[in-house]
Parts: C-alpha cells; sequence; structure tokens
C-alpha cells in the first residue's frame, strides 16, 4: 500500500506527462484520505483551470492556502484562475502577494505584466515584462508583450526592436511576427508589415486577426481584391471579429459597394453597440440618412453620462454633424462639430509655430536660384502624376478622373515622397534635414532620391504608363519634386478658401491632421499655405505645375479634364467624364463623393454655417503674419509636422 507521499509523487508524474485523467483520479484519492494535502488541493486546482472550470480552481487553490499561505506559486495560480474569470484586479492583488513571498518569482511578474496591460495601465505592465527580462533574458512572450506595450505607448521603433527579439528566440512565434507586422503598418512601412502578417498565417492559418490585419494593409496598398478576400475570411474564421466586419465595411464604401458596406458596419455595431469608429463610417455612406430615434440614440452615446471615453466621443460628434446638416438642422450640426473638433484637438499635439517655421525656412532654401543653377537633374521619368494641394481642395476628383484614364493607375495619398526627402524611403538611405541639406546634394544623389521614390511606389500595373500621388501634403515637398524627378507632373488643386477650410473642419480625418481642428489654427495654417503656393509659381520653371480649380471643375467638367489630360500627355480618353463609374479603391475622406457624378450643392457650403465662423474668416482675412511664439531650436521630424499621428478611422 502507498504511502501519501509516494501516491502523490505518482499523481505528480502523471500531471507532468500530460496524464491528466489519472493524475485527476489519484488527487481526489488521496484527498479522501489527506483532505488537507495543500499540494494535492493546488495541483488538482490547477486541473480545474486547465480545463476551464475557475470556479472549481479557486475554490480548491483557497483550501490549499488557507492550510499554507506562505507558497507563492499558490497565489499565482489562484490570480491565473480570477483573470481567467475577468476579475483583474483580483488577479494583480494575488500576483503581487506571491511576488512578496519569492520578489524573483519570474511567472508572477510575467503573468502581472499581462494583467496590467489588460487593466490598461501600461506604464505598469512595462516595468513589469522588464523586471521579467532582467531575471530571463529568454524570455520571448515577456519581450513580444513588451513590444506590444511600447507600441501602445506610441513607440513603434522600440516596440520593432522586441518584437524581433522575440521572433529571434522563437522563429515560429506566429503572435511575435504579427505584432511586428502591426508596428510596420504603424511606421508606414506597408511592403514590411504584409510580409509579417503573411508569414504569421503560414505559421498559424487560423488566426483570425492577422487575416484581418492583412486585409486592411493591402486596401491601404490598392490591392483591392486580395484585401476584400482577406476580412471575408478574418469574418469566416472570426463572425464575432467586429473589427474586421468595420473594416470589411471600409473596403468595399471606398469601392463604391454602398448597400453592402451598411450591412458590415451594422453588424459590427451589433457586434459592439459602443463601436464609434462604426458609427463613423456608417455615417460616410452618402445612403445613410438616420431618423430621429437614430440621432437621438447617437447623442446618448456622447451624453455626460454615456458610455464612450472622450478618445472616442469625436467619432460620434462627427457623424451627428453630418446627419443633422443632411437633415437641415446646420446650428445643430456647427455645435456637434465645434464639440468634436475641440475633443480632437485635446487628444493631439500640433506644434503650430514650429509648422509655419517649416513653410519660412522651405521658401527660404528653395530660392529661385536653386533651380536655375540645378537643371536636368534627377532620374527623368514621366511615371509619376502628383496632384497636391489643401486637404478637401478636390484633390480626390482629380485623381479619380485621371484614374478613369487607361493608362493612368491612381496610387492614393502616397508618403513616399516625404520619406525620400527626409532620407527615410524604404528605410534605407542617409537621414537628410529637410529642406536645410536639399542644396548641398550633388547630380547623382538627387538621381538616388529619384530612384528611390520610384523603388517605393506601387508597382504599375498592365497596360500602365503612370501614376498618380494625390498626398496633398506633397505642396511642401514641391520643390524637391522637378530636382528628383523632372519628368513629372504636378498638378494643384485650389478651391476657395472658406469651403476649404469649413470641409476639413467638418472631416474627422483617417489620421490626425492636427492643423484642422480649431477655426483659428485652421485659417492661419490656410493663409501659410497659399503664401507657399505663390512661392512655388514664382520660383519653379515655367510650365512645372498646373493650377486646377474646384469650381471650375464643377461649372465645366469636360474642358477642364480635357486639360487636366493634356497636359500629361496623354491622348483623350472619353472615360474621363464618366468617373464616377470607375472601379478602384479610394482610400480618403472623399471616397463617397468619387463615386457620383460632379454635383454643384458643395459650392459655397460654408455660407451654411456663416454665423459661427467669425475665427476662420478673421483668420483668412488678416494680412499680417500670425503672432506665434518663437519655434523651438530643435526642429520637430518633417512627417510630424505634417500629419500628426492619430486613431484609423477604420477602427483597424
Amino acid at each position: 500500500m502507498p504511502t501519501v507521499a509516494e501516491a502523490y509523487r505518482a499523481a505528480v508524474a502523471d500531471h507532468d506527462a500530460g496524464r491528466l485523467a489519472e493524475a485527476e483520479a489519484l488527487y481526489r484519492r488521496i484527498l479522501a484520505v489527506a483532505p488537507e494535502h495543500a499540494g494535492c488541493l493546488h495541483r488538482l486546482g490547477g486541473l480545474a483551470l486547465a480545463t476551464g472550470r475557475c470556479d472549481l480552481a479557486i475554490t480548491l487553490v483557497n483550501r490549499a492556502i488557507a492550510v499554507d499561505n506562505r507558497e507563492p506559486v499558490y497565489f499565482n495560480t489562484l490570480g491565473n484562475a480570477q483573470f481567467a474569470r475577468g476579475r483583474l484586479p483580483e488577479a494583480a492583488a494575488l500576483y503581487r502577494r506571491a511576488l512578496r513571498l519569492k520578489p524573483d518569482y519570474v511567472g508572477a511578474r510575467y503573468n502581472l505584466g499581462n494583467v496590467l496591460q489588460a487593466l490598461d495601465r501600461p506604464a505598469e505592465a512595462l516595468a513589469a515584462y522588464e523586471q521579467v527580462l532582467a531575471l530571463a533574458p529568454d524570455h520571448a512572450e515577456a519581450l513580444n508583450n513588451l513590444g506590444a506595450v511600447l507600441l501602445a505607448l506610441d513607440r513603434p521603433e522600440d516596440a520593432l526592436v522586441r518584437f524581433r527579439q522575440a521572433i529571434a528566440l522563437r522563429r515560429d512565434y506566429a503572435e511575435a511576427h504579427f505584432n511586428l507586422g502591426t508596428a510596420l503598418q504603424e511606421l508606414g512601412r506597408r511592403p514590411e508589415a504584409v510580409a509579417r502578417y503573411r508569414r504569421a498565417i503560414r505559421l498559424r492559418p487560423d488566426y483570425a486577426e492577422a487575416q484581418g490585419r492583412l486585409g486592411t494593409v493591402l486596401l491601404e496598398q490598392g490591392q483591392l481584391e486580395e484585401a476584400t478576400a482577406r476580412l471575408e475570411r478574418a469574418i469566416q474564421l472570426d463572425p464575432a471579429y467586429a473589427e474586421a466586419h468595420n473594416n470589411l465595411g471600409s473596403a468595399l464604401l471606398d469601392q463604391g459597394r454602398f448597400d453592402e458596406a451598411a450591412v458590415r458596419f451594422e453588424q459590427a455595431i451589433r457586434l459592439r453597440p459602443t463601436y464609434a469608429e462604426a458609427y463613423f463610417n456608417r455615417a460616410e455612406l452618402p445612403t445613410y440618412r438616420p431618423d430621429a430615434a437614430e440621432r437621438a440614440a447617437l447623442e446618448a452615446l456622447v451624453a455626460d453620462d454615456g458610455p464612450l471615453p472622450p478618445a472616442k466621443a469625436p467619432f460620434i460628434h462627427f457623424a451627428l454633424a453630418r446627419a443633422l446638416e443632411e437633415a437641415g438642422e446646420p446650428a445643430r450640426a456647427f455645435q456637434h462639430l465645434l464639440t468634436g473638433n475641440a475633443l480632437k484637438r485635446r487628444q493631439i499635439g500640433y506644434d503650430e509655430a514650429a509648422t509655419h517655421d517649416l513653410f519660412r525656412r522651405i521658401a527660404a532654401v528653395f530660392d529661385a536660384d536653386l533651380f536655375a543653377r540645378r537643371p536636368n537633374t534627377g532620374t527623368p521619368s514621366t511615371i509619376p502624376i502628383f496632384v497636391l494641394g489643401m486637404p478637401r481642395s478636390g484633390s480626390s476628383l482629380i485623381e479619380q478622373i485621371l484614374a478613369s484614364h487607361p493608362l493612368v493607375q491612381g496610387g492614393g495619398e502616397l508618403t513616399t515622397l516625404v520619406m525620400v526627402a527626409t532620407g527615410a524611403a524604404g528605410g534605407r538611405g542617409r537621414p537628410l534635414a529637410y529642406p536645410e541639406d536639399i542644396p548641398a546634394l550633388d547630380d547623382a544623389a538627387l538621381r538616388r532620391l529619384g530612384g528611390a521614390y520610384l523603388a517605393d511606389v506601387p508597382p504599375l500595373a498592365p497596360g500602365k504608363t503612370r501614376l498618380t500621388d494625390k498626398m496633398p501634403y506633397n505642396f511642401l515637398t514641391l520643390g524637391l519634386i522637378p530636382l528628383i524627378l523632372p519628368g513629372a507632373r504636378i498638378i494643384h488643386t485650389e478651391r476657395d478658401p472658406a469651403d476649404t477650410c469649413v470641409s476639413c473642419f467638418s472631416k474627422l480625418f483617417p489620421f490626425s491632421q492636427a492643423f484642422s481642428y480649431e477655426l483659428g489654427e485652421l485659417g492661419r495654417y490656410y493663409r501659410a499655405y497659399h503664401t507657399l503656393m505663390a512661392h512655388w509659381r514664382a520660383v519653379l520653371p515655367a510650365g512645372a505645375l498646373l493650377d486646377v480649380s474646384y469650381e471650375a471643375v464643377v461649372e465645366d467638367l469636360e474642358s477642364q479634364a480635357r486639360r487636366l489630360i493634356a497636359y500629361c500627355g496623354l491622348p483623350w480618353d472619353d472615360r474621363c467624364l464618366d468617373f464616377h463609374r470607375t472601379r478602384r479603391a479610394v482610400r480618403t475622406a472623399s471616397a463617397a463623393q468619387v463615386r457620383q457624378p460632379v454635383f454643384r450643392s458643395s459650392l459655397a457650403r460654408w455660407r451654411r454655417f456663416e454665423p459661427w465662423l467669425a475665427p476662420l474668416l478673421g483668420a483668412l482675412n488678416d494680412p499680417t503674419p500670425p503672432r506665434l511664439p518663437p519655434p523651438s531650436a530643435n526642429h520637430p521630424p518633417v512627417w510630424e509636422l505634417l500629419v500628426a499621428r492619430g486613431q484609423p478611422a477604420a477602427g483597424s
């Protein structure tokens, strides 16, 4: 007859070998004769937890602790059971109790990091994971989770390092490949992100989140068919995956498939009734006409005692503003715009002085003498057609007209030119201080920059010879274009200043357009842009730039479209007049509008809101330079000044 100690050793051996049924039977036989056997109670509790019986696990481990409250592993296991039940503060307290008993307990410290991360306490989670790694430098899971916390803290470059370290330890670590893809996507390195998502899926074909993220980044790259298929696959794997429904809705919206998009947004909202981004995206549909009851339900979400946190509330305010404007209530609509913009402005950093100083520095560096001294430089490619100007000035319409030509591929808003301007294209090349370093570049360096641009833009599809790049902010790097790509065409879209600014103020952009969330700042930014464009016209070589008026296109589409096509050196094609029928992904705030024929209702729209626009109109009409504090001696990175990082509207 074995002793209790012998039976317990046999049960532990079965447990560790994976013979769980045999182990459980032995544990129960032992407890029948020794009901206060703490080790047996704990082990049996661990088995219950592993099979999802959390309540039983909590009962058993508490009995073990009642017998022996000096064993740290018992508190760790009880913390795991409480974590599984969703009782996160209780779990954190138990992990801390285990650590008081055993400060170098790696497992408990790792679990504490996990629960702190789940509690949205990233700074504390960061410290916990760093302590794990001090004790166990090769802890791949801690490295991966530390990277996830760094990503949440808006430190993607630091996160990359940790994800790569985790993968170096475990090449088959699907979650680390996925997280690395997420960091790369956030940094705008989309081809590398795609490769990581594909790797994660090869390692784990049922990885719904990787399928969904891959679909989203492919959509950003304009790979419409595979993007849609990946998002649909994500939903097949996880029908309750609200983000996939929402992002598939965005993909369908970008394709002009409005009814199907509405179904997806509605499903995302059903799955998550407080999904602010889905409400916002639904409001972007031209077919969306909420009744009074639906508008009241939206207003309840952002009431003082509503369920949404301040970070999410702007999505609802902008959705309500659009719905109320459509319903003929401009006063209520503008009140929601003021509230939504004010909330968003508090969430982002905008250095107005540094931004205006950048405009000044660009004009000082790119003078007429620079272009006179550097003729015939760069890479002589005619592929790029740049469409630039203030956001909401008609650039999406112009790109859609051009992309309806059979020889032109719509590239959308590419970040490539600013990455070239700063030496960051594709992660290659030495850093450049833009604009100050540009005049010192020799002809070979300018050719390299032109080549870097062409290497980083999307490849041309069969039959296409030209590619549009409609990043509006390229007006800040416009002077670089004739130096590195002298064969490129540059089209500047302009629109009534008040209409342009009101349109900016009424949009919550996919990534924070930092200058547009306060009326005075917006008006001052527009004046700075207008001044810089006048500078470009004065110093650029003749014929380097074509100005196109949005109002002129609305009034006389055919003559303006023919003017555009002729400027680009292309033969005329009547499909350019039927631009709204062109099937392609449009990833801008104008995705719905470019699916419709030209309409006049957007002209003089600002007058609907004129009573509330005094700060904007005053800034637009003030001829004196704005009184701003002196800029910092350390210039912020150019891209941070152009587009501050913000919350993706797609909810990815």
